[in-house]
């Protein structure tokens, strides 16, 4: 019999499920932590991903409800690549990962699992990451609570300047 620990999961099996778009974030609020957010710029923002490839990943929206690159605008576009750049140095410099996954998946088809609002995923990668659990049970494992990660990478965002500033 196989078991994998993970509780963080029962909070998805047992609670509502969202009825708009997850990305569709409000205005600043104290929910910010409970969301995972890490950075909110003027345009874009950054958040942890609830259920994540790997340790450390996170996700680079849009405030604004698109779902093609070509519907962003100038400013969404360039606040967007800003901040995939500091994300990256960001999960270089607290994680010392060997290398970084960054991906659009723009439509369903294209493997997209919330295709109505454009995101960016960046997963932290270190050599042998996925251990032997990964090529003999497709199994990763997640080493740290994503409550945990949160509160280490938030620091790090919260010297970012901020669009405006």
């Amino acid at each position: 019999m196989k078991q994998l620990w993970t509780p963080w999961r029962i909070s998805y099996i047992l609670g509502p499920k969202p009825d708009e778009c997850v990305f569709c974030i409000p205005a600043k609020t104290d929910e910010d932590a409970e969301r995972l957010v890490l950075y909110r710029g003027r345009h874009c923002f950054a958040i942890m991903n609830k259920y994540p490839y790997n340790n450390g990943h996170i996700m680079v929206c849009p405030y604004r409800h698109v779902m093609k690159l070509e519907d962003l605008t100038a400013q969404e576009s360039g606040e967007l690549m800003d901040l995939l750049k500091a994300s990256a140095k960001i999960l270089e410099e607290h994680f010392h990962c060997e290398g970084i996954n960054v991906g659009l998946n723009q439509g369903q088809a294209a493997g997209a699992g919330i295709r109505e609002h454009l995101h960016f995923h960046l997963v932290p990668r270190w050599n042998g990451d996925s251990s032997f659990l990964a090529v003999f049970d497709e199994t990763r494992t997640i080493p740290q609570y994503l409550e945990e990660t949160w509160a280490a990478l938030v620091p790090h965002y919260a010297a970012l300047s901020r669009p405006g500033d």
